[in-house]
Formats: C-alpha cells, structure tokens, sequence
C-alpha cells in the first residue's frame, strides 16, 4: 500500500514537472499597444485617443487626463512631413474615446463638409455629421440629433442653443462652447 501511494506521488510530480516544461517552452504571442506612459495625477481616468493621419506613428495612445492635443501628436512621433500643421488646434483639450485625424496639405475635406471657421471652431449652422463627431463627446446619435434640431428649428442663434437638443445638458455646453460657433 505505501508503495503504491509512492508511485502515484512520483507519477503526479513528473506530471506536474512535464506541463511546467511545456509552458515554458511554448511561444508566446506577444502583443504591443503604443501608448506614453501613463501618468495619473489623480485627476480622473485615462484618456485613450486613436490618433491617425499624417502623423509618424499612427495609433492607440494612452495619455493621462487633462492632456491637449499637442500631447497626442507628441505621443504619436510628431507630425509627418505632409501634415497640415495650421489645421490641427494644439491647445484643445482631448477626451476618451476621441479619434484625432491629422490631415495632409492640400487634403480635401469629404464630400458635403462645410469648411471649418477661420478660427477654427465648428459652425453648427453649416457642419455636417462628420465635423460634429470630431467635437468631445458627440457621436453619430448626437450629431444626428443637432442636425434633427437645426432642420426643425432652423439655424441656431446662439451656442445656448444646443440647451434645446436631446442629450446635450450644462455641463455638456460648456464643453463645446469654445469649439463651436453659429
């Protein structure tokens, strides 16, 4: 009887000792998110920001809350060569979730959109879906939705405005009001 609890402990451990050597030795498919790294100051989550375009390296970038765009292009290698610099607005703040399209000289906006206002901002009276997604926190619900009320209500007057549309509240206004213009 001890001898067969003996040979059953011995064939446990060469087992045991096999699946440790096998798992050791097996590849391991390795893979790697671009990110900076990610510092937090407290403040909140981090921020995942897909910045593409004309950009060195293109990609997924984790950055710490409060980050600007600025912040986003360095994370991604810096602009390309080709990169429209005077269209990308450094100093805007970014949020998660965003996607921050770095276009090229003489890129062409697609079809239907209404060119950005000189100073940059977002005109809600002429922007299509497109440009209202590129604004934090609008998606295509939403920007369906500004759209929805514009053609209901006819143009918007004021930034306030927006008070009026479904979803967007204070807080969320107050997000936009420096990015937008009517």
């Amino acid at each position: 009887m001890g001898a067969a609890i003996v040979v059953v402990l011995v064939a446990l451990a060469v087992t045991v000792a096999i699946g440790i050597l096998r798992g050791a030795l097996a590849p391991v498919e390795e893979v790697v998110i671009q990110s900076t790294p990610a510092v937090s100051d407290g403040g909140g989550s981090d921020l995942y920001v897909h910045v593409s375009g004309a950009v060195r390296a293109p990609g997924l970038y984790v950055l710490p809350p409060g980050a600007r765009v600025v912040d986003a292009v360095a994370a991604a290698g810096g602009f390309a060569e080709d990169a429209d610099r005077e269209a990308v607005n450094l100093a805007r703040g970014l949020d998660d979730g965003e996607q921050l399209p770095v276009p090229r000289i003489g890129e062409v906006p697609p079809a239907g959109a209404s060119p950005p206002a000189a100073d940059g901002r977002v005109d809600l009276n002429a922007a299509d879906a497109a440009q209202l997604e590129t604004l934090p926190r609008i998606g295509p619900a939403l920007a369906a939705r500004i759209i929805a009320w514009r053609e209901e209500n006819g143009d918007f007057t004021s930034v306030e405005d927006l008070l009026a549309v479904p979803g967007i509240g204070d807080k969320m206004l107050e997000s936009l009001r420096d990015l937008v213009t009517v």
